[in-house]
């Protein structure tokens, strides 16, 4: 196997249970540079649980997660921590924006906890918030623009410090069909432009037409669904 088509992401056997409640069974998935991968299921299926096993935000009870080769439960919680910050990018379902920052604090604002000054950091987030075509909104809050516009503020926080990997929970779930294909249009545009991978987490199959191959995740298993052309 080249290093060309070795995993970024990989996870074998993952398990996570929350009390009786096992939210991933045996859980397996290969993420590869550059693809987006939508992680399908009905909703309690243990999707969003993969998705944060993945992320280093949960860690499994038993399994592995290798990122680059490096297994995440090995790591610090300071190493994961970091990792977020330089590596990961996320977009939720309702963007969880900071609503006392305008748009474009927002958006540089993972640059700013990576220790980039407020001038550049600024300057790369109004890039992004141009190419998110929100950019007349950036000098306002949160609680001033719509749905959609606050998705595409959200996006461009998640690709402005370059990540490796952006982790998309529904984030078209509190959208209408319009904005929902804005969104993830401008979304997966802009990672294919940068090469990032996108995991992306839906139940919508119009959303999940957006990615390169599907993963079903039922019962905390997951089966790999090649995309048919």
């Amino acid at each position: 196997m080249t290093a060309a088509t070795e995993p970024l992401l990989l996870a074998t056997a993952v398990r996570k249970a929350y009390g009786p409640t096992a939210a991933l069974d045996g859980a397996d998935l290969t993420i590869r540079a550059g693809e987006v991968v939508a992680v399908m299921g009905p909703s309690g299926s243990g999707k969003s649980t993969l998705l944060h096993c993945l992320a280093g935000i949960v860690r499994p009870d038993s399994g592995e997660i290798q990122y680059r080769g490096r297994e995440l439960s090995a790591m610090s919680d300071g190493e994961r921590s970091a990792l977020r910050r330089s590596d990961f990018g996320f977009v939720f379902q309702f963007g969880q924006l900071v609503p006392e920052l305008t748009c474009l604090e927002n958006v540089a604002m993972p640059l700013r906890l990576s220790g980039t000054k407020r001038r550049p950091a600024e300057r790369q987030a109004a890039e992004w918030l141009e190419r998110l075509e929100v950019a007349d909104i950036s000098g306002k809050r949160p609680g001033e623009i719509s749905g959609g516009q606050g998705q595409r503020v959200a996006v461009a926080r998640a690709l402005v410090g370059d990540p490796r990997v952006v982790f998309a929970d529904e984030p078209t779930g509190a959208l209408d069909s319009f904005n929902g294909e804005r969104v993830m249009r401008l979304l997966t545009d802009a990672a294919n432009d940068t090469g990032a991978a996108v995991v992306l987490v839906t139940h919508e199959a119009r959303v999940a037409a957006y990615s390169d191959r599907e993963i079903v995740v039922r019962d905390g298993k997951s089966r790999d669904t090649e995309r048919v052309s």
